[in-house]
């Protein structure tokens, strides 16, 4: 059997947003109801994971798996600016408790997406106050947890939320505007900076770092220029920032084909997933690969990966063939410390609502029963050997 090296570890992800419900006071609630977001359907009650995190706990657990990573939701810790929830906190610190009891470590993320409406009042990510907002919400709620967190990300993929609000318009705010989206990236990597400082200057003993979303660039018919040129915006400015972090978290779903005249659609042939994108697992290899080299070789973390697919016997193709991969990377002396399954449940897919499914597990939409998928059984029991079945 084919086995990763001692200590690697294993987990699968979530963010608040997408499994607690009732996330009312951000940024993505208000643009989910409203009418020309594009946004399919509301988040709602989602998962309702905020009053169920411990069932969702106890499937990590029976799963074998060590770490849970999750998000905290910023707009309940603090619903306005300055007023701090020690209720919201006291809920957050139960569910790091509740993990550390089952034996699972708690990998905390600090912004995955959301934004409490009274920042983006403010200006959002295109404000550079926002940066010492963000980093007062870290050291308060990072003072508060204390030693119950085993990982801490900064910030989710700050690129997608600066390309889709600032660029195309598909996450909130919904600008279009190229020289923003550029000043908006400035923003994130000065906030990933001062969060990073925040959390340490609380516990120095922890490791942070930022997580990013990549796909592989795959130019076509003389696009090497032009992909060159898309991926400074999209990737490179951030693992450049990121460079010396404790680690990297690397979040890769497909590769991306360019030509001389931008970015294009699947490859004639080419099986699609559900999100409309190439079924590639070889991206993560191919991502962790460029990770590795962009940061000077800065440790990485598979923080999420994984497919949107109604059939779930393709979900174990697609994280097998992706963890070959991460098995030839590390053959090849790369530091690759762990891999995150993305997602522990089927949830709330942003502006695509929950037609995509991500899950190992199975959430009834109507009564929230949760039944883990034989994907589930299937990456329990490589965690539990650290090592693939042989092919």
């Amino acid at each position: 059997m084919p086995s990763f090296p001692d200590g690697f570890t294993w987990g699968t992800a979530t963010a608040a947003h997408q499994i607690e419900g009732g996330n009312w006071n951000n940024d993505w609630w208000a643009w989910e109801h409203t009418p020309d977001s594009g946004t399919v359907e509301p988040s709602g009650d989602a998962c309702d994971s905020y009053h169920r995190y411990a069932e969702d706990h106890a499937i990590v657990a029976d799963l074998g798996l060590d770490n849970y990573r999750f998000s905290l939701e910023w707009s309940r810790i603090e619903p306005e600016e300055g007023e701090f929830s020690v209720a919201a906190l006291d809920h957050y610190a139960r569910v790091c408790d509740d993990l550390l009891e089952r034996g699972v470590t708690p990998v905390v993320t600090y912004h995955h997406f959301t934004t409490p409406r009274w920042v983006a009042h403010h200006g959002g990510w295109e404000e550079p106050d926002t940066v010492a907002r963000f980093a007062r919400f870290c050291e308060r709620t990072t003072r508060h947890l204390g030693s119950r967190i085993g990982r801490a990300c900064t910030i989710n993929e700050p690129n997608m939320v600066a390309t889709g609000g600032y660029l195309a318009g598909s996450f909130p705010p919904g600008r279009r505007d190229a020289a923003l989206r550029r000043a908006v990236n400035d923003v994130f990597c000065q906030a990933h900076h001062a969060a990073r400082d925040a959390i340490k200057g609380v516990r120095p003993d922890l490791e942070v770092g930022l997580t990013l979303a990549m796909q592989s660039p795959h130019p076509v018919d003389g696009g090497e220029e032009r992909a060159k040129r898309i991926m400074r915006n999209l990737e490179d400015v951030y693992l450049e920032s990121a460079t010396g972090d404790d680690f990297i978290g690397v979040q890769t779903y497909s590769r991306l084909r360019i030509g001389p005249d931008g970015t294009l659609g699947p490859e004639d042939g080419v099986r699609t997933t559900l999100m409309g994108y190439e079924f590639w697992p070889e991206a993560l290899e191919e991502t962790i690969r460029r990770a590795w080299s962009l940061t000077d070789n800065t440790p990485i973390i598979v923080t999420e990966n994984g497919i949107g697919t109604d059939k779930d016997e393709e979900r174990i193709e697609y994280v097998e063939r992706a963890l070959r991969g991460v098995l030839r990377a590390i053959a090849d002396g790369i530091e690759v410390r762990g891999y995150t399954l993305w997602s522990l449940l089927d949830n709330f897919e942003w502006a695509l609502g929950y037609g995509p499914t991500f899950g190992l597990v199975e959430v009834d939409r109507s009564t929230f029963v949760r039944t883990p998928k034989p994907s589930a059984h299937w990456y329990g029991s490589v965690a539990r050997a650290n090592a693939l079945p042989d092919q």
